[in-house]
């Protein structure tokens, strides 16, 4: 009995979600009255004009740290319930929501990409109980944060234009978790396995009870039951296998975090909480260009991830590549590490390398190959060339920035060259 009602209950909620998601939405596009003759909602958002005078008063409200302080103790003054939605320690949420900010504003003049991204992190969102309801009290709670936080020299121009950009990334992140409201909003996955490459390194295998759905070279938000609420995102390290099977690369940042959960106190048996697969680095099905991948530290991840499904797709098993398209790209590897010490996957990058013929690997080890990621990025350029490559880039922010400044100086179109802009990432 406890079992059906949890289930009727569940539905319950979810068709509330539903319609919450929807009147929100309307409401943000200016849908739930007739348009007025000069009504804006005829018009497409002009997020360049908004970026123009949200950057005009940035000084005003920047750094972040006073005004996210102050909206946090509005919203939770506002509505009390919701801080059960977050961790017991509010210092990384409050960080991940500055690189939210500064995404945000930075990209304005990029309605389009700008509303995927926010799309994407609206499905992600599910998990975490959020309810459409709840951004309204955030607005509020925003408004506020900003006026008290600027002062007298606030500007109404400038406070209607953080509204208007916070309701349009609201708005798709609405649409976002109403387009995927059929999917679970998480996923549960057992601790298969669990080894430790070195003190600070684990490789965690999961295994989910039923089809986890992604794609090689996405990436997925991780809760550990030691920290309830603390997610954090790491990549998948392997393409989509029939038992279910996950791998995870984590390396522990600091103490008291996920990180060190993971490292340091998970064990085989232990219950993770997984949020949708998300992320663009993926392989195109057409196979017309050679690739170029560029990793460093768990960067690699989502390189293995991508470099297993090429070799599935060359052996005629993986999806992908298209009707007719036959698998026959070469891939170049640059691997950045400090040290030797710090290529924890080695062995099976060895064993890749003497297997397969369309791999070439460039090991790229010293000081500034690592999380500074210069020497990575001038190794590649030496090399040059690249403009008819497909490049994918995954590693340390400093890294990502190097090596993707770079090839994109050396002629490699932005269409061209795939890295995610993961905001758990202190520099992204």
């Amino acid at each position: 009995m406890q079992a059906s009602t949890d289930t009727v209950g569940s539905e319950y909620h979810a068709l509330l979600a539903r319609h919450d998601a929807m009147r929100l939405r309307r409401r943000m596009l200016g849908q739930d009255r007739a348009p007025e003759p000069d009504s804006a909602a005829a018009v497409p958002y002009d997020g360049a004009a908004d970026q123009r005078l949200i950057e005009a008063g940035l000084a005003l409200v920047t750094p972040f740290d006073v005004l996210i302080g102050r909206l946090y103790d509005e919203m939770f003054a506002r509505r009390p319930s919701l801080r059960r939605l977050f961790p017991a320690s509010m210092e990384f949420q409050r960080s991940h929501l500055a690189r939210a900010f500064r995404y945000l504003i930075g990209n304005l003049h990029r309605p389009d990409e700008v509303a995927a991204f926010f799309g994407r992190l609206g499905r992600d969102h599910r998990k975490l109980g959020v309810r459409p309801v709840h951004f309204e009290t955030f607005e509020a709670a925003l408004c506020v944060a900003l006026r008290d936080t600027a002062g007298p020299g606030w500007s109404a121009e400038a406070e209607q234009a953080w509204v208007r950009m916070l309701r349009f990334a609201v708005a798709a992140m609405a649409a976002g978790a109403e387009a995927t409201l059929a999917e679970p909003a998480y996923w549960r996955g057992t601790v298969v396995g669990h080894e430790l490459r070195r003190p600070d390194l684990a490789v965690v295998r999961v295994r989910t009870g039923e089809p986890y759905p992604y794609r090689a070279g996405q990436y997925a938000a991780v809760e550990s039951p030691l920290l309830p609420q603390a997610w954090r995102q790491y990549s998948l390290a392997c393409a989509p296998r029939p038992a279910h099977e996950l791998e995870f690369h984590v390396r522990q940042t600091g103490t008291g975090g996920v990180s060190e959960a993971l490292v340091a106190h998970t064990r085989v048996g232990d219950t993770l909480r997984l949020g949708p697969a998300q992320g663009t680095m993926t392989l195109d099905d057409d196979g017309a260009r050679e690739l170029l991948m560029v990793a460093g530290g768990t960067g690699w991840a989502p390189v293995k991830a991508l470099l297993e499904e090429l070799a599935l797709r060359r052996a005629g098993v993986g999806g992908g590549a298209g009707p007719g398209v036959r698998e026959r790209r070469g891939v170049q590897l640059f691997l950045g590490a400090r040290s030797r010490e710090e290529l924890y996957d080695a062995r099976v990058l060895s064993r890749w390398a003497d297997r397969h013929r369309w791999l070439r690997v460039v090991p790229v080890i010293g000081e500034g190959a690592g999380r500074g990621g210069g020497r990575v990025a001038e190794a590649v350029a030496r090399r040059g060339g690249w403009s008819g490559h497909l490049a994918f880039v995954s590693g340390p922010p400093a890294m990502v920035g190097a090596t993707v400044a770079g090839l994109t100086a050396a002629g490699v179109p932005a269409g061209q060259l795939r890295y995610d802009p993961v905001l758990d990432s202190p520099a992204a």
